[in-house]
C-alpha cells in the first residue's frame, strides 16, 4: 500500500473526494456526541478503579483478581481509544482522521477484542480447575504463574494481530471511505472464525457446565455441614466453598455478559457478511460488544464486596493513607 496516500482519499468534510453529506441537524449530533462521552467516561473510570483496586490492595494480589486485572486493563484500553473512534465514525458521515490513526484503531480493534476472549477463556479454565481440584489448583496456580499466563495471552493478542495485518490477511480499501474498516481476505476470515469464536466459546461454554454442576455440589455440601455438628475444620472448609461458590457465580454473570454481547457479532458476520448492507449494519453489533467493557465494572459493583470497599476508599482518597494497602478489602 502506499504510504504516501493523500489523506483526501479518505472522507473528510469539504473535501472534493468526500462522500456526501448526512441530513442529520447537528442538534441530534449533540446528543449523540453526549452519549458517546458518557459511555467512554463510565468505561474508563469504571475499569480504572477496578484496576486501581486490585493493583493497591495487597489482599487482593491473588491469582484469580489478576486475570480480572488483565480483562480490566484490556476494558481500559477499549473504552480509552476504540469506543471514541468508533462513535465518532459512526455520528459522522465519514472516517476524518487519515490513513494513519485508522490503521491504529483497526489494530487495536481487532488486538484487544481478541485479548478479551482469551482473557474469558482463561477465567473459565482457573474457575474450572479452582473448583474442580482447590487443594492442586492453590498448590501450583501462583501469582507468578498466573503473571505468565496473562502475559502469554497479552503477547499472543499482540502476534496474532500482527499476522492478520502483515500476512496478506488485511487490506485498507483507499477508496472514499464512509467508514474505517478491514477488509479480511484470505484464509483468515475462517481461521478468526473458528480460533477467536468457535474454540473459545465451545471452551468457555462445556468449563461453565461444569462448573455450575461442582457449584451445585458445593451447596449441597455446604448444607450438610451446617445441618451437622460445626467443627473448626469444617467451618474452614464450609467458608472456603461459599468463596470459591460466590466467586464462581460472580464471574458466571461476567462471562454470560461477555458471550451474550459476542455471539451476536459472529452470528451477523456469518450471515450477512455478503450482504450490501453488510457496513451500513455492522456497527451496532460491533457497539454491542464493545459495550461489554463498560459493563463488566458495574457486574463487579454488584458481585464483589471488595469492589465496593475499594471503590469507597478511592473516592475518599483514603488509598494516600500511610498503609492504605494493607486496609482489609473485605468487610
Amino acid at each position: 500500500m502506499d504510504s504516501e496516500l493523500n489523506q483526501s482519499h479518505y472522507c473528510t468534510r469539504n473535501s472534493s473526494s468526500s462522500c456526501l453529506e448526512r441530513s442529520g441537524s447537528r442538534e441530534v449530533d449533540v446528543i449523540f456526541y453526549t452519549c458517546a462521552a458518557v459511555i467512554s467516561l463510565l468505561t474508563v473510570c469504571g475499569n480504572l478503579l477496578v484496576i486501581i483496586s486490585v493493583s493497591h490492595f495487597k489482599q487482593l494480589h491473588t491469582p484469580a483478581n489478576l486475570l480480572i486485572l488483565s480483562l480490566a486493563v484490556s476494558d481500559f484500553l477499549v473504552g480509552f481509544f476504540v469506543i471514541p473512534f468508533h462513535f465518532i465514525q459512526m455520528i459522522e458521515s465519514c472516517w476524518i482522521f487519515g490513513l494513519t490513526l485508522c490503521k491504529c484503531f483497526a489494530f487495536f480493534s481487532v488486538q484487544l477484542p481478541v485479548l478479551s476472549i482469551q482473557n474469558v477463556t482463561l477465567i473459565a479454565v482457573d474457575r474450572y480447575f479452582a473448583l474442580n481440584n482447590p487443594f492442586l489448583y492453590f498448590k501450583t496456580v501462583s501469582l507468578n504463574v498466573m503473571l505468565l499466563s496473562t502475559s502469554l495471552l497479552w503477547t499472543i493478542s499482540i502476534l496474532y494481530t500482527f499476522a492478520v495485518f502483515y500476512t496478506g490477511g488485511v487490506a485498507f480499501n483507499t477508496s472514499c471511505l464512509r467508514k474505517c474498516y478491514i477488509l479480511v481476505a484470505g484464509d483468515w476470515p475462517m481461521a478468526d472464525l473458528i480460533l477467536m469464536f468457535v474454540l473459545p466459546c465451545s471452551i468457555i461454554i462445556f468449563l461453565y457446565v461444569q462448573v455450575f454442576v461442582i457449584v451445585r455440589k458445593h451447596a449441597t455440601a455446604i448444607r450438610k455441614a451446617k445441618k451437622q455438628e460445626i467443627t473448626e475444620n469444617t467451618r474452614h472448609t464450609t467458608d472456603a466453598l461459599t468463596s470459591e461458590r460466590k466467586a464462581a457465580k460472580a464471574l458466571c454473570t461476567l462471562v454470560f455478559v461477555f458471550l451474550a454481547c459476542l455471539i451476536p457479532l459472529y452470528i451477523y458476520l456469518l450471515a450477512a457478511a455478503r450482504s450490501s448492507t453488510f457496513y451500513n449494519v455492522i456497527d451496532y453489533f460491533i457497539t454491542l460488544f464493545y459495550l461489554n467493557s463498560s459493563v463488566n465494572p458495574i457486574i463487579y459493583a454488584f458481585s464483589y464486596s471488595w469492589f465496593k470497599k475499594t471503590i469507597k476508599l478511592i473516592l475518599t482518597c483514603q488509598i494516600f493513607n500511610a498503609d492504605s494497602s494493607l486496609k482489609s478489602s473485605f468487610e
